[in-house]
């Protein structure tokens, strides 16, 4: 923890006495730091950070996330100050959508509807019919005709998973998550074999063969409800570790490990981006109001009707 503003339980409760004197609402996604979770007013995946981001009636979202999260909060509440504790907390997955790039892309295929996942930037968002998250693209995606010719982006292991469950040959876009792009299934495999009563959950935005000796593939919120209702008492979790926090918070009496990924001298399962984010610039971020996230108000108007007919159709 950074020095200058005193032990865990004085930083939050400061935090929490300058959430009440400015009306602020704290949101955090489930990939952050557990004490940051700790102090949230609201903690979910992508789908209910936006959805709760559209409803609020505070002065001030702080968004403990990634940019992006940050920008579609902007988007939804144009009227509202929208804060982040690190403003260089990115997303690889974002980064690897250039929007030059991906403009052209679509360009190339004017016939096509473009659904982009919500892990991209506002201007991506921009060029997009329909934004959906990893809760809700199968849903979305069997809403449209089935001789519908989709674009998908940015990432690639989710749209080759949604075209699997739904029988679509949609055009991917060639992006990953560097952290669910790196978890090893023989590491995996190798794991099961220790603790053979396990179930193995895995995000769609893992490579398909891990998705293949899942007993479940789901966003986040889908892997947590799912360990909540489920009968086992082990679970191998293919995901940012930063959701073991609410998973053993939800059921104590279970065991959740984390998975191994390919590289085992780092920690792959985490998300450097997400850790940016620390207790310290939370509270700093709430006493002078700033990084402020701002979005081009000719790019927010095109981005928020793709965000818009995501919230319609989920």
């Amino acid at each position: 923890m950074e020095s200058g503003a005193g032990n865990l339980s004085e930083l939050k409760e400061k935090i929490l006495k300058l959430k009440k004197e400015k009306n602020a609402l704290i949101m955090a996604h489930y990939y952050q730091r557990d004490e940051i979770q700790e102090i949230a007013d609201f903690i979910g995946d992508s789908l209910a950070l936006a959805r709760r981001a559209a409803e609020t009636d505070a002065d001030i979202i702080l968004m403990c996330g990634v940019h992006f999260m940050g920008e579609t909060a902007k988007i939804l509440c144009p009227d509202k100050k929208v804060l982040i504790p690190d403003m260089n907390a990115g997303c690889s997955l974002a980064d690897s959508c250039d929007p030059k790039e991906f403009e052209e892309f679509v360009k190339s295929k004017p016939d096509h509807t473009v659904i982009s996942y919500v892990n991209t930037s506002a201007d991506v968002k921009a060029l997009t019919d329909i934004v959906v998250t990893s809760g809700n693209a199968r849903k979305i995606v069997e809403q449209l005709p089935a001789d519908e010719k989709i674009i998908f982006g940015p990432d690639k292991n989710l749209g080759e998973y949604i075209n699997s469950v739904t029988g679509r040959n949609m055009v991917l876009w060639n992006g990953a998550c560097h952290v669910h792009d790196r978890f090893s299934l023989e590491k995996i495999a190798e794991l099961k074999k220790e603790h053979p009563g396990a179930k193995i959950l895995v995000h769609p935005e893992c490579r398909r063969p891990l998705q293949l000796i899942a007993d479940k593939v789901g966003s986040t919120a889908a892997l947590l409800d799912f360990a909540t209702k489920d009968d086992a008492r082990e679970y191998i979790v293919v995901t940012e570790s930063g959701i073991l926090f609410e998973m053993r918070k939800k059921c104590p009496d279970k065991v959740f490990i984390a998975a191994p990924a390919e590289d085992a001298e780092c920690q792959c399962n985490e998300c450097d981006f997400m850790k940016m984010n620390t207790l310290e610039k939370v509270y700093k971020a709430l006493r002078d109001e700033t990084p402020e996230i701002k979005v081009d108000k000719e790019v927010a108007e095109k981005a928020v009707k793709s965000i818009e007919r995501m919230l319609e159709m989920s």
